[in-house]
């Protein structure tokens, strides 16, 4: 009997955890890539995705999705480690959900790059959340600055893998590090409806370990 979307299913708080393959990457049942370039590799004890956007860093954002396929997800949890480029890259990486297609969705995203840095404005852009196409980094910065990006108060290594916990409810998000017991960045939702999860990169490759979505219901 074929396994549809090559996912594991474990139970968790009453509900079916998913752990999608990252090693069907190439399967088009089990994942849909846009305007990516991926590669599988094992790397520190893990499985690991490493996603590129097709044509790199180039003007203006280049972003590059990992969708997994036949997920819908209203509200949830979604877990994840990620590993960007340090801080000699201006890496671009996180996860996106409520995707409708390519250029329609909300994403959580991490600039590694600026989880250290010692001014204290380029530091409040580490983590970012966004909704394509109505609402940009850039848009939400100018028109809410401080609201939609925050600092990370115990910041990861920007070279070194790190944990992600989205907490996806239906008007907000929270998003925790590295286990962290308060978020680093909660806001309200713009735009929420329910739709596909995806790994999100934009201009540079990050790489990607250990997804597992808990839908809420």
């Amino acid at each position: 009997m074929r396994t549809v979307i090559a996912l594991l299913l474990t139970s968790c708080a009453g509900h079916a955890a998913l752990r999608p393959d990252l090693g069907r990457i190439d399967d088009p049942t089990a994942w849909s890539v846009s305007n990516g370039e991926v590669h599988i590799a094992s790397e520190d004890g893990k499985q690991v995705l490493r996603l590129a956007p097709v044509g790199g860093n180039r003007k203006g954002s280049n972003v590059g999705l990992a969708r997994v396929a036949s997920v819908t997800l209203a509200d949830g949890v979604i877990d994840v480690d990620l590993r960007g480029q340090g801080e000699a890259a201006a890496s671009f990486l996180g996860v996106a959900f409520g995707v409708a297609d390519a250029g329609r969705y909300e994403a959580v995203y991490f600039r590694p790059f600026r989880f250290r840095a010692t001014d204290p404005v380029e530091r409040s852009h580490a983590v970012q959340y966004i909704q394509w196409p109505d609402n940009t980094w850039e848009a939400l910065r100018t028109r809410a600055p401080g609201v939609y990006e925050a600092a990370i108060a115990r910041p990861p290594d920007p070279a070194g893998w790190f944990h992600v916990r989205l907490e996806v409810a239906p008007t907000s998000v929270a998003v925790f590090i590295a286990g962290a017991a308060r978020p680093a960045l909660v806001v309200t939702r713009l735009a929420p409806a329910p739709g596909g999860v995806a790994l999100w990169v934009d201009s540079q490759e990050g790489a990607f370990a250990n997804l597992r979505i808990q839908p809420a219901t």
